[in-house]
C-alpha cells in the first residue's frame, strides 16, 4: 500500500503562482508511476502530468504544457507541481496518484485513464481568480 498527502492548495489571482506537493509513503518502491490529476466542478477527471519514476521524464496535458512543472525527489519521496501563470480554468481539485509496478504505458497515455491508477490523495484545493 502507498500513502499519498498533498499540500500546497490555495487562493490566487490569476497570472499568480502555487507549488503542490506530494508526500508518499508506505511501499512506494512498488510504484513506478506517479501523476498529478485535477477535477473541476462539472468536469470530468483530467490528467495534468504524468512522470515515470525510471527516467523522471513528465509528460503533460496541453493544457499546462509551458505553465506547470513536475519534479521528483526519490530521497524525500515527494512529488511536487509547480504551476505558474495560472489561469481562472486551473480552479479545480488536485490529486496526486501513483501506479503500482505493472505493465509499461507511455506517460501520455496514462494522463487519460486515471482509473490504471490504484494510488490516490485526498486532493488539494487550487482556485484562481481572475
Amino acid at each position: 500500500q502507498v500513502q499519498l498527502v498533498e499540500s500546497g492548495g490555495g487562493s490566487v489571482q490569476a497570472g499568480g503562482s502555487l507549488r503542490l506537493s506530494c508526500s508518499a509513503s508506505g511501499d512506494t518502491a512498488g510504484t513506478n508511476y506517479m501523476a498529478w490529476f485535477r477535477r473541476a466542478p462539472g468536469k470530468e477527471r483530467e490528467g495534468v502530468a504524468v512522470i515515470y519514476t525510471g527516467d523522471g521524464i513528465p509528460y503533460y496535458a496541453d493544457s499546462v504544457k509551458g505553465r506547470f512543472a513536475v519534479s521528483q525527489d526519490n530521497a524525500k519521496n515527494t512529488l511536487s507541481l509547480q504551476m505558474n501563470m495560472l489561469k481562472p480554468e486551473d480552479t479545480a481539485m488536485y490529486y496526486c496518484a501513483a501506479r503500482q509496478r505493472g505493465r509499461y504505458y507511455n506517460a501520455g497515455y496514462l494522463t487519460g485513464r486515471p482509473e490504471l491508477f490504484g494510488f490516490w490523495g485526498q486532493g488539494t484545493q487550487v482556485t484562481v481568480s481572475s
